[in-house]
C-alpha cells in the first residue's frame, strides 16, 4: 500500500488543454473519488496515474517515490476499466491468472509444450493458482471460475475485472467508472461491496465517477473537478454542506440546489425577495449575487424568521418516501424545488402553495463570479428583516 502525490500536473491533446496544474495529495489507504461531468479531466488524470499517459507538465509520486520514468507495469498499481475488458476466451480463472504469469514466468516458460518440462513453471503455477482461489473465495466468485466471461452477469464480470487486479497486490487501485455499464439495482449492491472491499483491504482506491451519488456514498474525500481543474477538495459532508461554488453545488446533490438571485443592499447586507438577511457579504454594495439553497432546506410553512418567498406551484414528483415540489419564483425564469416527506404532505400539497419558507442559516452566498463567499459581521441564526430594518451586528448592545 502506497500513498500518492500529484504536483503541478498538466496534460493537453493538441492545442486543447485537458488539466491544468494539479496537485494533489493522496493519503495510504484513502478512498478518493474524482468526481465532475463528462470532458472534466478526471479520466485521463487517472490515465496519467496508471502509467497510460504521460503528462506534459509536473510530478508523480507513489508511496513517497517519484514514478514518471517508470511503465505501467513497473508502478504497482491496478486499473479497473469501464468495460471489464476481460478475455472473451479464457476462463475467469485464467483471466484472473494471466498477470501473474506474465510476471512470474519467463518467455520460455510461457510457450505451452517447451514450458511443461519446467519443473519451475510447475511449482510457480501452484503458487498462482492458490493465490487465485483464495481472490475468488474473497469475491466470492469462486463457483463460476471455469466459467468464460459471455456466461457471467454483469456484476459477475465485475468481481473477475476486480479480482483480476486484486491478485496483483498493488500499492494503489485505480477504477474508471467501474459500475456505469450495471443496472441501477446491481449498482447499489456494488457500491456497498466495494465499499466493504476497501474496509477490508485497507488500499489506497482511486475512484472516477460522474455519478455524485457513488461518490457520496463511497469515498472518504471527493475531488470535484470541472474543465481541467479540482474546484473542491474534501469529505461528502463538507462538499454537499459547504461547496466552494455554484458549479460544485450544483454538481453534489440531488435533487439540485435551488439557486435564487440577490444583491448586496447599501448596507452590505444580502437583501433577496425583499428580505434582508442577517449575512453581510464581503462585496461592494450593489454587487449582484446568488442564494443557494438545498430542497431539503425549504419549508411549506414558515417558522418565525424565516424568509418568506412567493411561488407558484407547477408540478409535483413522488417518489414514494418523499415528493419533489416544482414552484417558479415570480418574474424571473428562475424555480425553486421543496423537498417534502410524504407522510407529512396533505394530498392537495403545493396546488394551493403561494408563498416557501427557508431560515437564513440554510442560505449559501455566491459572488458574481460564481465562487462561495463566508458572510461576516452578523449572526446567520438571527432572523431575516424586511429591507430597511436594520439588524444589529454580533456581540452589539441593544
Amino acid at each position: 500500500m502506497a500513498g500518492l502525490s500529484l504536483k503541478g500536473i498538466s496534460k493537453g491533446f493538441g492545442n486543447t488543454p485537458v488539466l491544468g496544474h494539479i496537485d494533489l495529495d493522496i493519503v495510504d489507504g484513502e478512498f478518493l473519488a474524482l468526481v465532475g461531468p463528462s470532458g472534466c479531466g478526471k479520466s485521463t488524470l487517472l490515465r496519467i496515474i496508471a502509467g497510460l499517459e504521460r503528462q506534459d507538465a509536473g510530478s508523480l509520486f507513489i508511496g513517497g517515490k517519484e514514478v514518471d520514468h517508470l511503465r505501467p507495469h513497473e508502478r504497482k498499481v491496478a486499473m479497473v476499466f469501464q468495460n471489464y475488458a476481460l478475455y472473451p476466451h479464457m476462463t475467469v480463472f485464467e483471466n484472473m491468472a494471466l498477470p501473474l504469469t506474465m510476471a512470474r514466468l519467463n518467455l520460455l516458460e510461457r510457450i505451452p509444450f517447451v514450458g511443461a518440462l519446467s519443473s519451475r513453471k510447475r511449482r510457480v503455477m501452484q503458487e498462482i493458482k492458490q493465490h487465485v482461489q483464495a481472490v475468488t473465495e474473497q469475491l466470492r466468485i469462486e463457483t463460476f471460475a471455469s466459467r468464460k466471461p459471455s456466461q457471467l452477469s454483469g456484476g459477475q464480470r465485475q468481481r473477475v475485472a476486480l479480482g483480476r487486479a486484486m491478485v496483483r497486490d498493488p500499492d494503489v487501485f485505480l477504477m474508471d467508472e467501474p459500475l456505469s455499464n450495471l443496472d441501477a439495482k446491481l449498482r447499489v449492491h456494488m457500491r456497498t461491496e466495494l465499499a466493504e472491499l476497501h474496509d477490508r483491504l485497507g488500499v489506497t482506491m482511486v475512484y472516477v465517477t460522474h455519478d455524485q451519488v457513488e461518490a457520496m456514498t463511497m469515498a472518504d474525500r471527493l475531488a470535484v473537478m470541472d474543465q481541467g481543474a479540482i474546484l473542491q477538495l474534501g469529505t461528502p459532508a463538507e462538499v454537499y454542506e459547504q461547496p466552494a461554488s455554484i458549479v460544485v453545488a450544483q454538481f453534489i446533490g440531488s435533487p439540485g440546489i435551488n439557486l435564487i438571485p440577490a444583491k448586496v443592499g447599501p448596507a452590505g447586507l444580502v437583501e433577496m425577495m425583499g428580505f434582508a438577511l442577517p449575512l453581510r457579504a464581503p462585496v461592494l454594495p450593489g454587487a449582484p449575487v446568488t442564494i443557494g439553497v438545498r430542497p431539503e432546506a425549504v419549508r411549506l410553512q414558515p417558522l418565525p424568521g424565516d424568509i418568506q418567498i412567493p411561488v407558484k406551484f407547477r408540478r409535483r414528483e413522488n417518489l414514494g418516501s418523499e415528493s419533489i415540489l416544482h414552484f417558479s419564483l415570480p418574474q424571473t425564469e428562475a424555480s425553486i424545488l421543496c423537498t417534502v416527506s410524504n407522510d407529512q404532505l396533505p394530498a392537495n400539497a403545493g396546488a394551493s402553495q403561494t408563498t416557501l419558507a427557508v431560515a437564513a442559516s440554510q442560505c449559501h452566498v455566491f459572488d458574481e463570479g460564481g465562487w462561495r463567499v463566508t458572510p461576516v459581521g452578523l449572526d446567520a441564526r438571527a432572523p431575516a428583516m424586511p429591507v430597511g430594518v436594520q439588524l444589529r451586528p454580533m456581540g452589539a448592545a441593544a
